[in-house]
């Protein structure tokens, strides 16, 4: 059952449970919400086509939709478009930890106790039920995952993929250019595990791109699969991959994190280092120019060292961070192609992809820093 709930209501829940505001102002989604009522938001995520869609989380756990509601991608058991927040009953007082959304479009999202729920768009069972029914509620995704504990999960287009505490990697949906990594094009209609070269290894952070796969193992090393006609796969070549491959021009770096773009990929080094690689038609790479590049090429920041790199596989625009707080940005930046990074006056790489990003959506789940 999906309920409303009064901004009163609400209200007194914050200020039995106060903590630090989540500012989402920058995000035109939020712009009808009351002050109140923003500042009971500790996460956040907005998604759509037009970002026109957003879930969030209240200080008391209660999880709330609102918008347009494509595909019943608002996980309200409807398609109705809703200008009002409405309460997701099923997923209040679980813990979110990672949600991603696919442009299909569909949601998946991971709880603290490592459970996933999925829901939206499932043309290509990309919400791993086994069938190709809409889903409009969030649903346990269980098949090959009931005895994991997810703690993060990445969308592309039209598939998903989760990594599980023990560093493996689960895929499903779409699979025509091999980004469920299962050594076929067969689309994947419940979670398999990703094995071949991953097996026996512990991956630490992945991601997707539209239509590829990428994993970051604890060793240093990364991988990719899936489409790879603009080179995203970092392999030095355009030939799409349906097993994770390594990309041997990063041996001797260091991999920390992975970002994906629509079709281009970042890379952050324990030493603080970019590489880019893949499409770069709007200067997405930050080398310079607009030229694609196969293999990583180490982006020329002149500042100090990085601490995160942000990129959406909906948008062709690039974000990071460094060390002190300063954040750059390049590519696709509102129809405005910037082909080196840009310092900026943001303070974080969220409001980069709120103000610049098309479609303004986030490229990860916004969270207060005092959420655990």
């Amino acid at each position: 059952m999906i309920t409303s709930k009064t901004t009163s209501d609400r209200i007194s829940v914050f200020s039995a449970q106060p903590c630090s505001m989540l500012d989402v102002g920058k995000w035109p989604v939020f712009a009808l919400l009351p002050p109140e009522e923003l500042r009971l938001i500790r996460q956040a995520c907005v998604y759509g086509s037009a970002a026109n869609e957003a879930l969030y989380v209240t200080v008391n756990d209660e999880v709330f939709a609102l918008g347009t509601n494509c595909s019943g991608c608002l996980g309200l058991g409807d398609v109705q478009s809703t200008i009002e927040p409405r309460r997701i009953d099923i997923l209040c007082g679980k813990k979110i930890v990672s949600l991603s959304y696919g442009t299909g479009p569909h949601v998946v999202l991971a709880t603290s106790d490592g459970e996933v729920f999925a829901w939206g768009h499932n043309g290509y069972s990309q919400l791993g039920n086994g069938t190709t029914n809409h889903g409009l509620i969030p649903a346990l995704v269980s098949t090959n995952l009931l005895n994991k504990k997810v703690m993060e999960v990445a969308c592309g287009s039209h598939h998903t993929i989760a990594l599980t505490t023990d560093g493996e990697v689960f895929a499903w949906g779409y699979n025509n250019s091999g980004q469920v990594g299962s050594g076929s094009t067969a689309n994947q209609p419940t979670p398999r595990r990703v094995s071949s070269c991953l097996q026996n290894k512990v991956v630490v952070n992945i991601g997707c791109g539209q239509l590829c796969s990428m994993a970051v193992l604890d060793n240093g090393e990364i991988y990719g699969w899936g489409y790879n006609c603009n080179g995203q796969l970092g392999l030095g070549n355009n030939g799409n991959q349906q097993t994770p491959c390594r990309i041997a021009a990063l041996q001797g770096a260091s991999i920390i994190q992975v970002a994906c773009g629509y079709a281009h990929t970042l890379a952050l080094t324990d030493e603080g280092m970019v590489y880019s690689w893949g499409a770069n038609s709007y200067g997405q790479l930050g080398t310079g120019n607009k030229s694609n590049q196969a293999l990583p090429t180490l982006i020329n920041t002149e500042k100090e060292r990085m601490v995160e790199v942000a990129a959406c596989h909906t948008s062709h625009t690039s974000a990071a961070r460094t060390q002190s707080g300063q954040v750059l940005m390049w590519g696709q930046c509102r129809s405005q192609a910037v082909a080196s990074p840009h310092l900026t006056h943001f303070s974080s790489t969220d409001d980069v992809f709120a103000c610049f990003a098309t479609p303004a959506v986030t490229w990860h789940l916004l969270t207060t820093a005092t959420t655990t």
